[in-house]
């Protein structure tokens, strides 16, 4: 007698539903930043009276960016057995960086040149009202090179995390990182406690990211509120210009970069589609710090390899910050008729290439180091800030996009020539898509 059996004795496949197109994250932010734009531009005064939720999204957003880097970093570094790994991937982050600031820089030379947004405007510097931007100006006689160098090093542990300077954070945490492997066996169950940090802060992102869409909506219905669309029509050609360059950048450059790594650079904007426009609605590239760096160690790059590039990318390579000192300096220039020959030009490029690396280091960061820039570089008058500081705002939320586009491929780069990055795992994600976080 012969007893049938079954041909699979497997469960079927439970089918998970398709979340509602309103639940996902980037719909609701996109949703919020528009009701923002439109209530900040017929509702102008009540618009500006927004300006808290997008201070307070952002405060929550800082408030855990010191520690979840140095939980990432310090458990990423002292859990590697090769040790002399940190120092290569340290070096080639910083080639890496500095190639792209540098092509980042000329680029916006050579547009600006080419479009002349400001020529024709014939500003005399003389009558400009200086007042509103004092506190720019006063901020930026600290900001030399070896202010910047010493700036690194923090006066007390505990005050580089009360700031939230991620730049003295990186320090310390590869400080400790090296100490707390150098205990070996020891150091195990310390390093255990650092990971469990690292994880419950991720999950605190998680939940904090439940209000950007409110974040999103009150930063742009301040920023709408109080500069208005008309700013934008009355410097239509410097915003032509800038996002033109930006949108250059982004697609030719570092598209080739994408190509030459063997991926697509659209699959990968796709992907971190959430964290963009939130960057879009704070104006802060800082607000997508945390969701990038867990992006990435979900598309196979190494924890070690994510914690010391992003972090140190957000401080050496601001690829669209650049971008906007050479074309808002090029453009003072031309809307005050002041001269700038090919040797000034070349010198404005090499003084940018060092002190944009400490726009990260201080709040209004890129404003002020091209306020010091154009302190130390004749010809251009400082005064001619004034020209683009009530649309400084607008081109501030381009350069934010770059900057976290910039640094997740720079991440992604660095991991595979380190041979830290999960092909398969890197492949699978980006043909899947972001999905629901």
């Amino acid at each position: 007698m012969s007893i049938s059996t079954p041909v699979s004795s497997a469960p079927d496949p439970v089918i998970q539903p398709r979340k509602r197109w309103y639940r996902h994250l980037y719909v609701q932010v996109l949703i919020a930043v528009v009701i923002g734009i439109l209530l900040g531009h017929f509702y102008p005064s009540v618009g500006t009276a927004m300006k808290p939720l997008g201070d307070n999204f952002l405060k929550l957003i800082k408030l855990m960016v010191a520690p979840l880097i140095f939980c990432t970093v310090v458990h990423g570094i002292a859990s590697m057995s090769d040790i002399k790994a940190v120092g290569r991937v340290g070096v080639k982050a910083l080639i890496y960086f500095e190639v792209m600031t540098t092509l980042a820089l000329a680029i916006g030379l050579v547009a600006v040149n080419l479009l002349k947004p400001g020529t024709g405007m014939h500003v005399d510097p003389s009558t400009l009202d200086v007042s509103s931007i004092a506190a720019y100006t006063k901020a930026a006689h600290d900001q030399t090179v070896t202010g910047f160098l010493s700036h690194i090093i923090p006066s007390t542990v505990f005050g580089a995390f009360a700031e939230g300077d991620i730049l003295q954070v990186l320090f310390i945490s590869i400080i400790f990182a090296f100490g707390l492997q150098m205990l070996g066996e020891r150091g195990k169950p310390l390093l255990s406690v650092i990971d469990a940090g690292a994880n419950t802060f991720f999950n605190m992102v998680r939940i904090v990211m439940y209000v950007s869409p409110i974040g999103a909506f009150g930063a742009i219905a301040f920023t709408i509120g109080k500069y208005g669309v008309v700013s934008l029509a009355s410097y239509g050609q410097l915003l032509f210009t800038y996002y033109t360059t930006g949108v250059f950048f982004v697609i030719v450059v570092l598209g080739l970069v994408c190509r030459l790594a063997g991926f697509s650079l659209f699959s990968f904007l796709r992907y971190i589609r959430e964290e963009l426009l939130i960057v879009l609605g704070t104006s802060s590239s800082e607000s997508a710090l945390p969701r990038l760096m867990a992006k990435l160690e979900r598309l196979g790059c190494e924890k070690s390899v994510v914690g010391l590039v992003v972090p140190a990318g957000y401080s050496f390579n601001l690829d669209g910050s650049c971008i906007n000192m050479t074309v808002l300096a090029i453009f003072i220039a031309q809307a005050t008729d002041s001269a700038l020959s090919l040797g000034h030009q070349i010198t404005l490029l090499v003084v940018l290439l060092l002190t944009s690396k400490g726009a990260a280091s201080v709040s209004g960061g890129a404003f002020i180091v091209l306020a010091a820039t154009l302190s130390s570089v004749p010809g251009i008058p400082v005064a001619g800030l004034v020209l683009v500081l009530g649309v400084y705002r607008f081109i501030s939320e381009g350069g934010a996009i770059i900057n976290v586009i910039g640094n997740g491929i720079a991440t992604i780069v660095v991991a595979k020539w380190e041979k830290a990055l999960d092909k398969d795992v890197f492949r699978a994600q980006l043909a899947q898509g972001p999905g629901d976080d």
